[in-house]
């Protein structure tokens, strides 16, 4: 898969506390987590539990887009994830 090497790139190049490599990490397990629900649909906890890890993936993507509007650019396309409404 694409996406998994880009998450080996990623992790190579930075370190694991940047909001670039968490976010791929809540993404990696936010596919995981969707998954898993296609499966089993009333499983409310993991439910609860991806849409914990959607906020927060969320948050960071917002800190990104105002620190370094390029990166949060590049990092959106590369993950293939939609770029977040503005308010």
């Amino acid at each position: 898969m694409v996406k998994n090497s880009f998450i080996s790139v990623i992790s190579q190049e930075e370190n694991r506390g940047s909001a670039e490599f968490q976010i791929v990490s809540f993404t990696n397990r936010i596919r995981r987590l969707t998954s898993h629900l296609e499966l089993h649909k009333k499983d409310y906890l993991s439910q609860r539990g991806l849409r914990k890890i959607l906020g927060k993936r969320q948050r960071l993507l917002s800190y990104l887009s105002k620190k370094n509007r390029v990166c949060y650019k590049e990092l959106i396309n590369r993950l293939d994830i939609r770029e977040s409404k503005t308010r």
